[in-house]
């Protein structure tokens, strides 16, 4: 299989939400043969992520598996983790076959998931985002947590969803902040509730595009940001995620991975 990294962008990535081992085995293979170029797993949604059901699932993918816990349960209850045992439920993906895992902006400094926590010096520090850490400390540590993961040969998504509107300047200023940590891919998610913000979400994928040597995935939420789910990969963003048949647990904003392959394909004849 190929590397994360390697995958020719915009790559479709299948959104895998399941309870059950064979559920979620179930719904890769759907995703495989409707399209898509990885399964992005969510651990936390599992009734069960121990070792041996880990390497039962991702084995029994075709695609290369991004594993993420972002503590929630299938209904997007809190799946009570602490951050010692989510980060080493990702630890158990990556060590059952994962290509790579998705470490999240606030590891380690759980409190900063909610709200910014440091010192407001930066651009992107403005106006309260969630997921930024700049302690030094925090930094350090989710280096090293890198390191362990490329040791054992996989790769890193290193994910920010602050949460609020940003300018394209802001949003490239973060994604050079999270470089340093040298991760395999940057993930930015921000909010676009007026059109405004959706042409500045749009903006700051191609500058991303032409400033950052890693590749990103960049998108906003909101009222107005579906768009950017559409337009962002095509304009150089690394991954789109996608649902392959939405259920209550699906995350409705996503796109249908059947149109995501229509549109990519049309729209990168276009532009």
């Amino acid at each position: 299989m190929k590397r994360l990294s390697e995958l020719e962008a915009p790559a479709l990535a299948g959104v895998v939400r399941e309870r059950t081992a064979a559920a979620a085995i179930a719904e890769m293979k759907n995703c495989y043969f409707d399209g898509a170029d990885l399964i992005d797993l969510h651990l936390s949604c599992l009734e069960n992520d121990d070792s041996e059901t880990l390497r039962r699932v991702i084995g029994a993918s075709r695609l290369p598996v991004l594993a993420l816990n972002y503590n929630s349960k299938y209904d997007w209850s809190g799946a009570g983790y602490s951050e010692e045992e989510r980060v080493e439920s990702l630890l158990r993906a990556v060590r059952a076959g994962a290509a790579g895992a998705d470490i999240q902006g606030y590891t380690f400094d759980p409190a900063s998931k909610n709200g910014f926590c440091g010192e407001d010096k930066y651009s992107f520090t403005k106006g309260n985002p969630k997921e930024i850490v700049t302690d030094r400390a925090v930094i350090e540590k989710q280096c090293e947590l890198i390191g362990r993961i490329h040791e054992a040969g996989a790769e890193v998504l290193l994910s920010c969803h602050p949460g609020i509107a940003m300018t394209s300047l802001q949003v490239v200023e973060l994604a050079a902040f999270l470089e340093q940590r040298k991760p395999d891919i940057i993930k930015i998610v921000t909010i676009a509730d007026t059109e405004e913000d959706a042409f500045e979400a749009v903006k700051a994928m191609r500058v991303l595009k032409r400033e950052i040597k890693t590749p990103v995935s960049y998108h906003a939420g909101g009222a107005r940001g579906e768009i950017t789910r559409i337009l962002n990969p095509v304009l150089g963003g690394k991954i789109a995620f996608c649902v392959d048949k939405f259920c209550a647990g699906s995350t409705m904003e996503q796109l249908d991975l059947h149109a995501a392959k229509i549109l990519r394909e049309y729209l990168k004849k276009l532009l």
